[in-house]
């Protein structure tokens, strides 16, 4: 069984780099279209305004909407939360009131919070952090009662994962949570065999609605 662990363990790590020579090689391509792009779009907002007011009516109608998500969390036998409902997608402007804190999903910014290994020190905006878990990515979150060397350890951690990033949200319920898309749990510390097990099963995991998206290029701050 340990084998077959350590194999499952290798595969995944070589996924998560081919993903990211996948992730560098668009970047390359972007700039080079970086040019043409925003002409395109220049000429877009001055033949489209009105166009452009109407979608960011219906931005706010989905920001509106979001708020009302049905579902709950369903605890599994592995102390993993999983939220009963499918989570829509929506890109939307305004903030959005979510069903969970820290959230897991649901309607989000245009926008991700870079999560290559990112530490946030200061508390980061929910909407663009959903958009990271919906590539892909692990959020780790603690609040006050933390020790500081769990946050230092669980930091160390999410600087050497690909597909991680990490914050403080201080009215989280546990002082340490770990999220993914659509998924949720508690762990006693940054010792806690759950926290490898959780980032083996959910960083790229088979939750994830857009794999192999990037993590970088997006808000750092």
């Amino acid at each position: 069984m340990g084998s077959a662990k350590k194999t499952e363990s290798t595969s995944r790590k070589a996924r998560i780099e081919e993903m990211r020579r996948a992730e560098q090689s668009r970047e390359r391509r972007n700039r080079v279209l970086t040019i043409t792009a925003s002409v395109i779009v220049v000429a877009g907002l001055v033949a489209g305004g009105a166009f452009l007011i109407k979608s960011q009516s219906d931005d706010d109608s989905a920001a509106s909407d979001s708020k009302s998500a049905s579902g709950k969390f369903v605890t599994g036998k592995d102390g993993v939360k999983k939220w009963s409902t499918k989570l829509t997608q929506n890109h939307v402007t305004k903030d959005v009131k979510y069903p969970m804190e820290p959230p897991v999903g649901g309607d989000h910014n245009q926008v991700w919070m870079n999560c290559n290994g990112d530490v946030y020190e200061a508390a980061i905006k929910n909407v663009n952090a959903v958009h990271s878990l919906e590539h892909g990515a692990v959020w780790v979150t603690y609040n006050s009662k933390a020790s500081d060397a769990d946050v230092k350890a669980l930091a160390e951690k999410v600087k050497k994962t690909p597909y991680s990033l990490m914050s403080p949200v201080e009215d989280q319920k546990d002082p340490i949570m770990l999220s993914a898309w659509g998924h949720q749990r508690t762990v006693k510390g940054a010792s806690d065999p759950d926290v490898g097990t959780f980032f083996e099963t959910y960083v790229q995991g088979k939750q994830t609605p857009e794999p192999g998206a990037a993590c970088t290029n997006g808000l750092s701050k």
